[in-house]
């Protein structure tokens, strides 16, 4: 179910409008208008970052899909890094620890059960010696070290593989808690479509973008594609351990509520319609790792379109048309790696929107603002 606090309407422009004149009316004259396109987990998590961080603001989701609809609630939500090849490394750390730092805290919380948030531990395994035995992130996950001989009896046509425990964040459950925090911190969530950034001003004096895949239109973006990815959900609540093949294509992720089993990486592939063989294919490789899996039952397919480019798009731009301006923070094109960096982009897209703020109240100081 759709949270019962978001707008249940689309808008037209003129009933938009009157919505803003309604919702602003009272609005403290120096807050700056943000509008945050997308309800994903990028979009719910920078709102929430914004709300937080960014001074004297006011925040309005805008999205025409919303949770259980979304690419992050197909999502594993594994916090196990993506390598993101026009991105320093250095910074993708940072990016994960903060990430990683966040999500252990809701997990240690009275928070944990309605957040979906829960440590995890498992194993990454490899048919062939990895080019980097210790990755970039073994410092930040905990208990990292490499399998032992014993362990990987388990796993006979694999030659090493690592054991840690990491965190995972299942997104229909995480999705609802961070619109919770949204509308607590007096922030709005308005279901309408936007076909061009430009329908949010006036009424809006900042716009962040995390539309994902929509950023191929609204933002101009051909370097943003879809990698498809088609899981199974499986009740196997005897399964407690993570199993991840080094290729990242074959996974088996313990959740709260059910297992997910996956997985498929296809560029370019827009389908959302489950394909049978795939699902077939999918259960066997898992099968293979975990023959226990041959028990599951209850078994769903699931579809969604990961939002890829060669390095996530966190960046400022100021739009001109007309004589007008409107400053826009993009963050968006994580691809398979959303859920590991998603709150230390979104810590960096809120640091990018207060230097917005800070450049409209110091070059615009006659400006409604």
């Amino acid at each position: 179910m759709r949270p019962t606090s978001h707008w249940k309407t689309s808008f037209g422009a003129r009933a938009f409008r009157g919505f803003q004149d309604c919702f602003f009316r009272d609005r403290p004259m120096d807050a700056a208008r943000v509008a945050v396109v997308g309800a994903g987990l990028m979009g719910l998590s920078t709102a929430v970052c914004v709300s937080r961080l960014a001074p004297r603001c006011s925040v309005t989701i805008i999205s025409d899909k919303f949770t259980p609809d979304t690419t992050s609630d197909v999502a594993a939500g594994m916090l196990i890094p993506h390598a993101y090849p026009d991105t320093p490394i250095h910074k993708q750390k940072q990016w994960f620890r903060e990430t990683f730092d966040h999500l252990l805290s809701v997990a240690s919380s009275a928070e944990a059960g309605d957040a979906g948030v829960h440590l995890v531990s498992g194993w990454q395994i490899f048919k062939s010696l990895p080019t980097e035995e210790v990755p970039f992130w073994a410092d930040v996950v905990l208990g990292f070290r490499k399998m032992t001989e014993e362990e990987l009896k388990k796993f006979p046509q694999h030659v090493f593989g690592q054991a840690f425990t990491t965190l995972k964040c299942e997104g229909p459950a995480y999705l609802p808690w961070l619109a919770k925090r949204v509308k607590g911190s007096g922030g709005q969530i308005l279901t309408r479509r936007v076909e061009d950034l430009w329908e949010l001003h006036p009424s809006f004096d900042i716009v962040v973008n995390c539309t994902g895949l929509g950023s191929r239109q609204l933002a101009g973006d051909s370097k943003i594609f879809p990698v498809r990815g088609q899981v199974l959900k499986v009740q196997a609540p005897w399964v407690k351990h993570f199993i991840r093949d080094g290729s990242g294509l074959t996974y088996i992720y313990p959740g709260i509520s059910h297992v997910t089993l996956g997985g498929t990486r296809q560029k370019g592939d827009w389908n959302l319609s489950p394909d049978a063989e795939i699902s077939r294919d999918i259960f066997s490789r898992c099968c293979a790792l975990e023959p226990s899996l041959r028990g599951a039952c209850d078994i769903r397919e699931k579809v969604g379109l990961r939002p890829s480019r060669p390095g996530v798009r966190l960046q400022k731009e100021l739009l001109a048309r007309d004589g007008q301006m409107l400053p826009v923070v993009h963050h968006y094109g994580h691809g398979a790696g959303g859920f590991s960096v998603h709150w230390g982009t979104a810590l960096e897209a809120a640091r990018l929107v207060s230097e917005c703020v800070h450049a409209l109240r110091t070059h615009t100081p006659k400006s409604k603002l």
